[in-house]
């Protein structure tokens, strides 16, 4: 196998890579349009009970976050170990901070 032709396995395995990177990205874009449609239409309707609105919206906004973190400032890739990890310590202080405040506020 030549020089040349390793460099054109490369590239087409890149562009492959990049190709499916690009569609995970695109879907995960989309799924976030619609899970924002969803929110709105909910809230604006107001044909649903805001007790149920309200877990449902959390629930949309994690998943969103999620797909922010993982495909938008790519946490799943090699060498994102210190950042995840503050970005996890992070959320795990606020969960926490919340839960305190919350029974702090009703006990």
């Amino acid at each position: 196998m030549t020089e040349e032709t390793k460099i054109d396995h490369t590239q087409a395995f890149q562009r492959k890579k990049n190709k499916e990177e690009m569609q995970k990205q695109l879907i995960s874009f989309g799924l976030m349009i619609v899970f924002t449609l969803i929110a709105f239409a909910m809230v604006a309707t107001g044909g649903i009970s805001k007790i149920y609105v309200i877990p449902v919206l959390f629930i949309m906004a994690i998943v969103q976050a999620g797909f922010q973190f993982y495909y938008f400032m790519h946490m799943k890739e090699k060498d994102h170990e210190m950042p995840a990890t503050l970005i996890y310590g992070g959320v795990w202080a606020a969960f926490l901070t919340l839960c305190g405040l919350v029974v702090i506020t009703w006990w």
